[in-house]
């Protein structure tokens, strides 16, 4: 086929190591606004980024040539580096080792927006942890709880 189509949709959490409240205010936007960055220069979208203290929702759209995990990796990995070379007192910030990946379909768009830009609002209700296995539950992956927190 000469040409190929591809609606590859991911909305992505992770967390802080530790889920330790290490993304504050100080650096928040900025840390948004380059993970976006880091998007754009490897030739994919970041549609939506958002949080909170401990962790990070990103709405990516994938070409059919970049596998999630890796996508992951150079924001995960690009944006740590940013923040150590950038803010000196920030120098303990670390992501997690794993991830949640959770495909959508195109009409899911605007709903997974509009939940990663009220994270704030949501996690006065949900912390983080129920949020994540509400997740694994709602697209039906199995986990062992021995190993779903560093």
């Amino acid at each position: 086929m000469a040409h190929s189509f591809v609606s590859s949709l991911h909305h992505c959490v992770f967390s802080t190591h530790g889920r330790r409240p290490l993304i504050t205010p100080e650096i928040e936007d900025r840390l948004w606004r380059y993970m976006g960055g880091i998007a754009r220069k490897n030739k994919f979208k970041a549609l939506e980024i958002g949080g909170i203290e401990d962790h990070v929702h990103l709405l990516l759209s994938l070409p059919s040539t970049l596998a999630i995990a890796k996508a992951i990796q150079l924001v995960k990995g690009g944006s740590s580096k940013w923040v150590h070379d950038t803010f000196s007192s920030h120098q303990q910030f670390a992501w997690q080792e794993g991830y949640g990946a959770f495909s959508i379909g195109i009409s899911q768009v605007d709903a997974t927006i509009a939940y990663i830009k009220s994270q704030e609002e949501h996690h006065r209700k949900q912390t983080y942890k129920q949020e994540f296995l509400a997740f694994l539950k709602k697209h039906g992956i199995e986990y062992d709880p021995r190993y779903i927190w560093d």
